[in-house]
Parts: structure tokens; C-alpha cells; sequence
């Protein structure tokens, strides 16, 4: 087989384009997979832990489904999660979640514009004729540096 200077040509393109792509793609992954940098901030998580009346779990993930997970976003508290055990004993009647706070500062502002909104106090009176909750600790909780949330 043989092959002229003009196929040669188009063969070396081809080759030079191929390598090109490869080295860009290869480049563009490796920059994908970088780590972010993160700008220095006072973010907070508070870890929130509702020890609810034996039977009433159900009322009280009803009563975040329905009405204060909507406060809470109403209000700035910015909710990640809830949880509720998966097996039963120690933690059967718990309901768990966390909220992201800006700062110390801001989650407390924001706590207490929830607290003053009627919507809010409508709920608490439900909770006052309809008892779900015997008790809520709070736990306020910064990232570790090697924290994949920050």
C-alpha cells in the first residue's frame, strides 16, 4: 500500500486533532475534579432533636410536612433534612432535623421572626391542645475543615 504525500497530510491532521482532543478532554476533567475553594464564612448547622409524646411521630412529621417546613423557609431557616429512626429503642420517638444558619446571628433573627408570626403562633396553640413534643434540644454545630458540607 502505498501512500502519497496528500493522504500523508490528511492523516497527520487527523492525528494532530485527535491528539488535541484527548489532551483538551483529559485537561477539562482534571480541572473538574479540582477542590472548590471556599471563601471563609460563619455558616452554622443546627442539629434539632424532638423528643415527641410515645405515638405522636407520625402527628409530628404530618405537622413539618403541612405547616413548619413552611415557616421555617417563610423564615430563612433553611432545612437540609429530617430523619426519623429506623429501628426502634432508645431513639423510637424522635424526630430529627437540621437547619443551615448564615451565622449565629442571623439564625437567631430568623428564630425570632418565626416566632412572632401568627401562623406560627396558631401552631403552637394546636400543639398546647394536642401535645406531640415533651422536649427539643438544639445543637449548634460548625463544619470540621474536612467537612464535604460546608
Amino acid at each position: 500500500m502505498t501512500v502519497n504525500s496528500r493522504e500523508l497530510r490528511g492523516l497527520i491532521v487527523c492525528g494532530v486533532a485527535l491528539v488535541s482532543f484527548a489532551a483538551g478532554s483529559l485537561t477539562t476533567a482534571r480541572l473538574a475534579h479540582t477542590s472548590r475553594v471556599r471563601a471563609e464564612s460563619n455558616r452554622v448547622f443546627e442539629l434539632r432533636i424532638y423528643h415527641a409524646v410515645p405515638g405522636k411521630v407520625p402527628a409530628l412529621e404530618a405537622r413539618f410536612r403541612d405547616t413548619a417546613s413552611k415557616l421555617l423557609a417563610k423564615h430563612g431557616l433553611d432545612a437540609i433534612g429530617y430523619w426519623v429512626p429506623e429501628d426502634a429503642g432508645a431513639f423510637d420517638n424522635t424526630f430529627v432535623y437540621i437547619l443551615a444558619h448564615p451565622s449565629r446571628e442571623e439564625a437567631k433573627k430568623n428564630w425570632e421572626a418565626m416566632h412572632a408570626d401568627p401562623g406560627f403562633q396558631e401552631m403552637m396553640k394546636s400543639e398546647q391542645a394536642d401535645k406531640l413534643v415533651d422536649k427539643v434540644d438544639s445543637i449548634y454545630m460548625r463544619p470540621t475543615d474536612f467537612s464535604l458540607i460546608k
